[in-house]
């Protein structure tokens, strides 16, 4: 059971909901906020649920925890106080527990399906941010801890608590393989609610792109997460698929029935927060309310509760500045361009966007080595994907557990026995001689485009496709407002290439990628085909047609960071290192929006560490 309190009264005209909410943004008209929460969480995602879970174990607090997303929400109650609704969440979407079928949820209901700006330094097209919860490639990756140290000599007061050994392994619950040997159990964490192993499927090319890239001389590592082995060299990835081969999330993971039914915690499902409120008194400003909107159908409802101790951003990267910047607090020429008061000015809320950029090629397999039919071009493509789902719901075996990036490489760009000589001077990026910069990945299906496979894009062919990843890039871009109306999505601008360097490392990437692929045994297996979108002739490119690629294909790897940074005021920092909003008393951020820098892994990990810590933070200065 779900549940949550009704405030004010219904809004009857859909199209005046905007108009409604304009009409009460009167940061002194509190007289109508009727209820009040210790806690008020913005954000149902990866670090909102942590927060929910952990910090309800605490009776004394009344927690809240408003959520954009939901599914199938019934109302009860009429028009009594205290409002019932029944959710059939995420657990109900297939999409969402089958680990291959996440693509599907692109462009779906669960997804905000946004677009970046023309992107200047890239063809100058826009590109396609798909963002949600429910939406992750399941990777298990947490990057070198060198990167984490970094956070931890940002120069705040208290940073040295995000170091990686105060912040590692408090989610994570490992599962032991016996397939794994190589894996230390005592480096991994084996008590926490989030299920981590190997129980997805493996394909055959994905045994033979492993052999090939240590046969180049990549490094196998047993366990890219292990602080003794550290990070670089090719590994089969571990995964956030549980022992029941489904996909593993934060809601499977912290908001179990147990903790659903605790008394003092709350969810507001189809809420969209649209406006902090502030109490200016005395010189300190104090957030002690918040708007949200309930939108469902042609049924809004404004809402407005009270905060008695603590509001926490844990809408993501996108939305947590978004909300910053309606509420008042940003840089103030950006608020005064669209009408809005300042309350705050903190120019670096939405700065300093960082994000992992990927450039994928295509490359023809031989049958029997690629999962090209569970896009179901052919008839036959058709039944064997009926086949493989009467496999996963009967034994939760078969090509259906696989997340699709079933292995990943991860190297120096500057590794000169890997790469040779070139014109190239590439700046070092990473955080320790032993941190990776690049990352090469393989999916056993062949797409056009990465982030579109769900909703397009289809080869017929068995085929693959591998991607490049510039793990720590120099471009830096923005989030900004486009208007003072909260139901339209900001703009996004991450800037992407606008540093040669990135254009370098990646170029150096697909320049390894064609080695590998043409490094046996993987390269037995590979079959040209004659359509000339695949790649097969792409190592006799110049580098300045490599380049161009580039730039032509360069797309999101769904790792956007740092647009509320944890860092000094002057540094474009947002948040100290207890995620405290500068300037502000009682409002924190915690998601990935306040990392220092991006570590050069994926980041779903290290969201839930960080949210971890900060329940600990919370309990302390709160509970």
């Amino acid at each position: 059971m779900i549940k949550f309190h009704r405030t004010t009264s219904i809004i009857d005209n859909p199209d005046s909901l905007a108009q409604r909410i304009d009409n009460n943004a009167n940061d002194n008209n509190v007289d109508n906020i009727n209820f009040e929460y210790d806690v008020v969480i913005v954000g149902g995602g990866t670090a909102g649920c942590v927060l929910a879970s952990r910090l309800s174990e605490s009776p004394k607090l009344r927690i809240l925890m408003v959520e954009t997303g939901g599914r199938q929400v019934l109302y009860r109650g009429g028009y009594s106080n205290e409002t019932q609704f029944y959710s059939s969440s995420s657990r109900n979407i297939l999409f969402s527990r089958i680990p291959i079928l996440f693509p599907k949820l692109f462009g779906s209901q669960s997804d905000y399906a946004l677009f970046t700006e023309p992107q200047a330094h890239a063809g100058n097209v826009k590109k396609f941010w798909p963002r949600g919860s429910a939406i992750n490639g399941m990777m298990f990756t947490e990057g070198p801890p060198s990167d984490y140290n970094e956070w931890a000599k940002t120069g705040l007061n208290g940073a040295e608590e995000w170091s990686y050994q105060a912040l590692r392994k408090q989610f994570e619950r490992y599962n032991p393989d016996p397939n794994y040997p190589g894996v230390n159990w005592a480096e991994r964490g084996r008590d926490g609610p989030v299920d981590v192993g190997y129980f997805n499927y493996r394909t055959r090319v994905t045994t033979k792109f492993i052999e090939s890239c240590v046969n180049l001389g990549i490094p196998l590592n047993p366990d890219v997460n292990s602080p003794t082995r550290g990070t670089l060299g090719v590994t089969k990835i571990s995964m956030l698929v549980s022992y029941n081969k489904t996909r593993v999330t934060a809601e499977t993971a912290y908001l179990t029935p147990e903790v659903l039914q605790r008394p003092n915690l709350f969810i507001a499902t189809f809420s969209t927060a649209t406006r902090i409120f502030f109490d200016t008194k005395d010189g300190k400003k104090r957030a002690i309310g918040l708007n949200f909107a309930y939108r469902k159908g042609s049924t809004n409802r404004l809402y407005r509760v009270k905060v008695k101790t603590e509001l926490i951003l844990a809408a993501g990267t996108i939305h947590s500045p978004h909300l910053l910047m309606l509420s008042g607090v940003g840089a103030q020429d950006e608020l005064e361009k669209h009408g809005i008061p300042v309350l705050h000015d903190l120019p670096g809320v939405g700065r300093a966007l960082q994000d992992h950029a990927i450039v994928s090629i295509t490359l023809g397999l031989k049958p029997g080595y690629s999962l090209q039919h569970l896009l179901g071009v052919s008839l036959k493509d058709k039944i064997q994907t009926g086949i493989d789902f009467v496999r996963w719901t009967l034994f939760r075996s078969g090509p259906l557990t696989s997340n699709t990036t079933e292995l990943a490489a991860f190297v120096r760009s500057d590794n000169t026995r890997l790469f040779g000589p070139d014109n190239y001077q590439i700046q070092d990026e990473t955080s320790s001689l032993d941190g990776p910069d690049l990352e090469i990945a393989m999916i056993p299906i062949g797409f056009i485009n990465y982030c579109l496979t769900g909703m397009g894009g289809k080869y017929s062919y068995p085929s693959m496709n591998v991607f490049a990843t510039a793990l720590r890039p120099q471009s830096r871009g923005v989030i900004s407002l486009k208007s003072s109306n909260p139901f339209d999505a900001p703009s996004i601008d991450p800037h992407y290439l606008e540093k040669h360097n990135d254009v370098a490392v990646l170029v150096r990437g697909l320049k390894l990628i064609m080695k590998i692929v043409r490094t046996e045994p993987v390269s037995s297996v590979i079959e040209r085909r004659d359509d000339p979108r695949f790649d097969h002739d792409l190592d006799k490119a110049s580098d300045e047609e490599l380049e161009d690629l580039v730039r032509k294909r360069v797309e999101t790897l769904f790792h956007p960071s740092s647009t509320c940074r944890m860092a000094k005021l002057e540094d474009e920092g947002v948040v100290d290192a207890r995620l405290k909003v500068h300037g502000l008393e009682n409002v924190r951020v915690v998601d990935a929006s306040v990392f220092t820098r991006l570590p050069a892994g994926h980041i779903t990990s290290v969201v839930y560490a960080v949210a971890e810590k900060a329940a600990d933070m919370i309990k302390q200065d709160v509970a």
